[in-house]
């Protein structure tokens, strides 16, 4: 394990759900963002069946769910938000997908790439990374690996775009830590943002988060950190 230690210049994470980045990532893009980087988020799915209430509102939980991904946002400094729209569980890691993505890398030009690691499915017999998550870090690995960086990919998607670090989250197999140690508050504020989708303890939840944080800081010396498998493409 290693602190990820790269001057970034343009991040862009890409998640399933509205919370889903500041989770995985939300102190990476707000010390980036603090240091002077652009950061951008593509967020693939709506999250208006993000509730376990069979009574619950569809076209109100997709307002809601849309205003806290904004709150969130401005609270991590995150230079451009964009929802593509897709239903909850009703997308795939399909060609319009990755033409999406692809596009988005060759305009915004990113040096470090974010998003959820596909292979991870099980989690200590308590939890399954589910198919939007899954399906997203497919298809964003796709549009990073060769996609974006062949010109012959998606032709009339912009000039080629060759990412040169690519940080997956929710892996089983990290090995480097991005120190958020000055941050951590702001990716608390951020995750709090989803009131929707949190218990009604804000100190429950902070507690979970600075923990989870402290355990990823511990493996390289610093006080709290975000973890990820990295893949690296730099020359």
């Amino acid at each position: 394990m290693r602190l990820f230690e790269p001057a970034v210049r343009v991040a862009l994470a890409v998640y399933a759900h509205p919370d889903d980045a500041d989770v995985a990532a939300g102190g990476a893009l707000s010390s980036w963002a603090r240091a002077g980087a652009e950061t951008h988020l593509i967020i693939v799915c709506d999250g208006a069946k993000g509730s376990h209430d069979e009574h619950s509102d569809v076209s109100a939980l997709r307002e809601i769910r849309a205003q806290e991904l904004a709150r969130a946002a401005a609270l991590l400094a995150v230079s451009s938000v964009a929802c593509l729209g897709y239903g909850d569980g009703e997308f795939s890691n399909d060609e319009q997908l990755r033409r999406t993505l692809v596009s988005e890398l060759r305009r915004l030009k990113p040096d470090v790439v974010l998003g959820p690691d596909p292979t991870a499915t099980f989690f200590d017999g308590v939890y399954v990374n589910h198919r939007d998550h899954r399906e997203t870090g497919w298809a964003l690995l796709d549009a990073v690996a060769p996609a974006s960086a062949m010109p012959l990919y998606f032709r009339g998607s912009g000039p080629a775009h060759a990412v040169s670090h690519l940080l997956l989250s929710g892996t089983h197999d990290p090995d480097v830590v991005v120190d958020v140690s000055g941050v951590i508050e702001d990716k608390v504020s951020a995750v709090l943002a989803h009131s929707s989708q949190l218990s009604d303890d804000p100190q429950w939840v902070r507690s979970i988060i600075t923990g989870r944080a402290q355990q990823a800081g511990r493996d390289v010396g610093v006080s709290y950190g975000e973890a990820f498998r990295h893949v690296s493409f730099a020359h």
